[in-house]
């Protein structure tokens, strides 16, 4: 696998030329952490022309979802100076932000060198980077005369909190509108009424979506409470983890205007459905006159289409502490409901990790369905694609995944454990960044069983907004 390199800074020709078109006075710099939250800052133009982009402490890389600084992440990994580090924007995510006249916005990767005393050398912020990761796995994809498409399905619920006299916390689904009277109390899985009650925020949700290049192209009402379900166009696979992680932030942010929430939290309900991001993956080859890798010309499968899948059910324990980040996460695998259980594959069945959806040869692709809505999209893209693609070299057959051999963990502290052990995963993703990872997700998970009621205490006041 090539080496994590940071990006390449633009030069402030390019920067001065790319911001023209959009009348820009701020700029606004953001990367994703772990949990895919937007940090960085809102610069001036002219210091964003200076700098190339913006400063940020890089004890930003090391931060829980609640703000804690893990002791064996600050010190050992991350400077616990809080040395800066340079914020470098890609200008081909560079957009207007929706609702900000005079504004831009720009996703960045962080660059900058310190001593990690845990590895025993040198290493770079981008190293720490779930994009950067993302952008390694697309660069062995390249060597190999491979190019991906990929296609994100969103679930997430618009939900109300209210708390009680006691601190206990009680979820609803949300009203239209503050005051409205109409509540959904019971799903009402593919309603079009209930739909059209919140066709306001959609619209302006949509909207920012067209402004910010988000491919979405159809919305439903889910098979949960208050739940919906987004999808997207398919596209190249760092464009659709941008917005991914651009959907998810403007989704919340537009819900707050309305005075309701967006979640994303894996499991808000524990007798409804969970929220899943289900993304569908094909490969084709560059230079050849059938290039579509999975399928043949007559619609039959390739043995590439298996090798790929059992690259994923090798590795599906350690990856899932990628894919279900959080304790809560583990409910929608223990309480399941169409949610995978196994790193199972076949056709046509939703219930399954890996699943062949009906298609022609020229769409043949597998659908990973193991992603909750907590899950990062930079690192849900590279590990499919990543595990793959080490499924593609190592050709072997995939097994057919129910037996409890290829159970999935059941709790946090479980895939964490996979995590740490697989050579594999930590080869693809830098061991700088697992070890980081493991060391922010014990921390949290600490935390939440300090809580005398986790679920009440840490799940419904942290995940329902931050997940």
């Amino acid at each position: 696998m090539p080496d994590i390199t940071p990006l390449t800074p633009p030069s402030p020709i390019e920067l001065a030329q790319a911001l023209e078109p959009l009348a820009a006075r701020r700029v606004e710099c953001a990367i994703g952490d772990f949990t895919s939250i937007a940090r960085g800052k809102r610069v001036a133009r002219d210091d964003f022309l200076a700098l190339g982009g913006c400063k940020l402490p890089s004890v930003v890389l090391g931060l829980t979802l609640t703000g804690g600084e893990p002791e064996d992440v600050i010190g050992p990994l991350l400077p616990a100076q809080y040395i800066d580090m340079h914020l470098v924007p890609d200008l081909a995510t560079l957009a207007p932000s929706p609702g900000r006249p005079g504004e831009a916005t720009v996703i960045c990767e962080p660059t900058g060198r310190w001593w990690s005393a845990r590895h025993g050398r040198e290493i770079d912020a981008s190293e720490l980077s779930p994009r950067a990761a993302l952008r390694r796995v697309l660069a062995g994809l390249d060597a190999q005369g491979l190019r991906a498409l990929v296609a994100p399905e969103l679930e997430l619920f618009l939900l109300e909190r209210e708390e009680a006299a006691d601190g206990s916390v009680r979820l609803r689904g949300a009203r239209a509108r503050p005051g409205a009277p109409a509540r959904e109390s019971a799903c009402e899985a593919l309603s079009l009424e209930r739909l059209g009650h919140f066709d306001a925020y959609f619209d302006e949700l949509f909207a920012g979506c067209e402004q910010l290049g988000i491919p979405v192209n159809g919305h439903a009402h889910e098979s949960a409470l208050s739940q919906y379900e987004v999808n997207f166009r398919p596209g190249a696979p760092l464009a659709q983890a941008d917005a991914v992680f651009r959907f998810k932030r403007l989704a919340r942010d537009v819900a707050a205007r309305h005075g309701f929430l967006a979640s994303f939290a894996a499991k808000p309900f524990l007798d409804q459905p969970g929220t899943g991001t289900h993304w569908h993956f094909s490969l084709q080859h560059e230079a050849r006159e059938w290039p579509h890798v999975f399928a043949q010309a007559d619609g039959g499968d390739t043995p590439a289409l298996g090798h790929f899948v059992a690259g994923l059910q090798a590795h599906a324990g350690a990856a899932m502490a990628f894919f279900a980040p959080h304790g809560m996460s583990y409910d929608r695998v223990v309480l399941s409901d169409a949610a995978p259980s196994h790193a199972s594959w076949g056709p046509e069945d939703r219930s399954l990790a890996f699943r062949i959806p009906s298609a022609g040869p020229s769409a043949r692709r597998v659908e990973n369905r193991l992603p909750g809505g907590d899950a990062n999209p930079y690192l849900s893209v590279a590990l499919t694609l990543g595990l793959g693609l080490a499924g593609l070299s190592a050709g072997q057959a995939p097994q057919a995944g129910t037996a409890d051999a290829h159970a999935l963990p059941t709790a946090l502290p479980d895939a964490l454990r996979h995590l740490d052990e697989d050579p594999v995963v930590r080869a693809l993703l830098g061991h700088p960044l697992v070890d980081a990872y493991i060391g922010i997700k014990h921390h949290e998970h600490a935390e939440r069983q300090g809580a005398a009621d986790p679920r009440q205490q840490w799940d419904l006041r942290h995940l329902i907004e931050l997940a």
